[in-house]
């Protein structure tokens, strides 16, 4: 029996929570060691599955968008104001006498958008240029931004490469993105069949390959005890109330539809967790990058669950409406 890379991209769509955390349990055990090997290959990877989302998306809808960025706006001012004062409440309530704790709770916060924002939102359906043109403009405002950020939290400047951050954000984001598009608009459209088979296909185990070297970068950094209990569920509850916050700030957008609310969820939710543990690591002590290792830990499986999440509450709220509508 032939089996097409359609159906096996469909197959895996709906079995993504599977694969996600198949992904992180396998990187867990193997512990791969790091090098700049691994960092090229992630790049690598982070452009392919850029390059594939894009060949479903027309130019002419991202131009648009480019064009009243208010919603892209919107979701960078609920990751960079509202996100950073839940961390602040967070780190305020519960490690008080932890300082190095609540400066990880805030770093995390403060990181650009995920690149794989933009993967999820189109594997759910969701507005991808909206989600493109929140990473593109998230790019260019990160380097004036976090240096700002990081001057009024720790009380001095931290000097961090952000060109080398950039160039990284480009060749992942920018480059393989407009590819897509014009390759998309040449073709008049008949890239959407490649990417929603051999590319989608292969767009998802790359993303399995991702997870799985996440994964193995940050078990080192996670010794079980009390306190890192009860700093996983703080990690978890930042990483569900940036989703969540994401769909309330959908509920504020003018004639709002599902693709919107989807790409809204996805952009406010997913973190660039990685160029945030090397920012920790790098600049800070080590029990900084705790709590972002953690929040890496949540992002992605969480990711996974929220379009049954919504599906829930969607039946339940047609339930709800049918009852309504037979008492009359």
């Amino acid at each position: 029996m032939k089996i097409s890379c359609t159906a096996v991209n469909s197959w895996l769509g709906k079995r993504m929570f599977l694969v996600v955390l198949s992904a992180l349990i396998i990187g867990f055990i193997a512990k791969v060691p790091d090098g700049p090997h691994i960092r090229v290959l992630l790049v690598v990877l982070f452009a392919y599955m850029t390059f594939v989302t894009s060949l479903g998306t027309s130019m002419k809808s991202f131009i648009q968008v480019m064009g009243r960025p208010w919603i892209p706006l919107w979701v960078l001012l609920l990751i960079h104001i509202v996100t950073p004062l839940t961390a602040w409440f967070l780190g305020d309530l519960l490690y008080a006498n932890a300082p190095q704790t609540q400066l990880g709770l805030l770093v995390g916060a403060a990181i650009p958008v995920g690149v794989t924002s933009v993967m999820w939102t189109a594997l759910n359906q969701g507005n991808i240029p909206i989600s493109l043109v929140a990473v593109t403009l998230d790019t260019m405002i990160v380097p004036a931004l976090l240096p700002l950020y990081y001057k009024m939290i720790v009380g001095q400047a931290v000097a961090i490469n952000y060109t080398s951050l950039v160039i990284q954000l480009l060749l992942m984001v920018t480059i393989p993105s407009i590819a897509g598009m014009l390759i998309h608009d040449w073709t008049g459209g008949k890239t959407s069949g490649f990417a929603k088979g051999a590319g989608g296909m292969t767009s998802k185990l790359a993303l399995f390959v991702v997870i799985f070297f996440n994964g193995s970068l940050v078990a080192p950094a996670i010794n079980l005890s009390l306190d890192i209990v009860q700093m996983i569920a703080v990690a978890l509850l930042m990483v569900l109330s940036a989703y969540a916050l994401g769909y309330v700030g959908s509920l504020f957008v003018p004639n709002r539809t599902r693709d919107v609310t989807m790409a809204m969820i996805y952009s406010v939710g997913m973190r660039n967790a990685s160029c945030g543990l090397v920012i920790a690591i790098t600049y800070f002590p080590p029990a900084v990058a705790v709590p972002i290792a953690l929040l890496m830990l949540f992002q992605q499986p969480t990711a996974a669950v929220i379009p049954t999440i919504l599906k829930y509450f969607d039946e339940k709220r047609i339930r709800s409406q049918h009852e309504t509508t037979a008492s009359y």
